[in-house]
């Protein structure tokens, strides 16, 4: 039994002190990962100095409105790893301002990666709708006791920097054979192929790609070994993600979240609203990477494209 749940609104500060102690614990846990001397709690008295060319402590405190002991206990946390140096304004030699070192500079060439995934990772884990603070925390939470903040960003930046060979392709009829043999595989060792599969797979551009649709391929060094596709539904412009397979000689290489994360970036660039998929619980790894990069379960309708389908989710962008 979780005693601060049960609190309800009056719990409030102390929920929001645990979950930010959570979230420090886990990017410091990162940080030391890749081997970086920094600490979570700097991180926002960084940034300003970062973003300035030249700052004060007042302004740094003016800026965040922390208490100035917060502020003067992180810039000495600076100074002392030597990220900042300090310099006399020219007209009042009293005065010192704040600037990034040379050393912080370099330093800054390794963070800046880890915090657009950070960003993104947050994005994903707080992307649900609700309809109070309560509840958004409690679905936070769950999330956060389900999947390991920090392992989330750690695998993304290796998806990143683990697969420098992998290049994405669009459809070409010469291809064809490839969409419809890596799929017709995967359904083989995990379902079976429904007639809905055998008749997209063998007319990839009738039903996907003459209709707005796409398809990618993953190659890697020029070995085609994994598809996905965004094929259209209806006339609404909804778009389903879906027969996303990789070969079985190059699974467990994370090939399979380059393709979705190649896909989501892609519709955002094509400014689709939102997409669908439909899968099967079954398929844990694979639900896991749905969650992962933000999509969330909805009501499965009556009748759906697949027999096999127990579960439908949607991103939203």
């Amino acid at each position: 039994m979780d005693a601060l749940r049960g609190y309800g609104e009056l719990g409030l500060g102390s929920r929001l002190k645990r979950v930010s102690e959570y979230l420090m614990k886990e990017t410091q846990l990162v940080y030391n990962h890749f081997n970086i001397d920094f600490d979570p709690y700097l991180f926002p008295i960084f940034k300003i100095i970062v973003n300035k060319n030249g700052v004060t402590n007042s302004e740094i405190q003016n800026s965040l409105q922390f208490t100035q002991p917060a502020i003067t206990q992180a810039i000495n946390k600076l100074n002392d790893k030597g990220l900042i140096v300090y310099k006399s304004e020219a007209l009042d030699k009293r005065k010192k301002i704040i600037y990034v070192s040379e050393k912080g500079k370099k330093e800054l060439l390794r963070l800046k990666p880890l915090w657009k995934t950070i960003d993104k990772v947050i994005k994903q884990y707080t992307l649900e709708s609700s309809s109070s603070l309560i509840e958004h925390l409690n679905i936070l939470e769950n999330k956060l006791n389900t999947t390991s903040f920090s392992k989330s960003i750690i695998n993304d930046v290796e998806i990143l920097t683990t697969q420098p060979n992998i290049d994405i392709i669009l459809y070409k009829n010469e291809y064809a054979k490839h969409f419809y043999n890596l799929n017709i595989e995967w359904l083989k060792t995990y379902f079976y192929v429904e007639p809905y599969d055998e008749e997209v797979l063998s007319n990839p551009e009738t039903h996907i790609i003459n209709k707005g649709g796409h398809i990618f391929f993953a190659r890697l060094n020029n070995t085609i070994v994994g598809t996905v596709a965004l094929m259209p539904i209806g006339s609404n412009g909804l778009f389903e993600l879906t027969k996303m397979a990789v070969s079985p000689n190059y699974r467990g290489q994370k090939i399979d979240q380059y393709l979705m994360e190649y896909c989501i970036n892609y519709a955002k660039k094509i400014e689709l609203p939102k997409l669908i998929l439909y899968s099967n619980r079954i398929l844990e790894n694979a639900i896991y990477i749905y969650r992962k990069y933000g999509f969330i379960e909805l009501p499965l309708e009556t009748e759906t494209p697949y027999a096999r389908s127990d579960i439908k989710m949607e991103l939203v962008f």
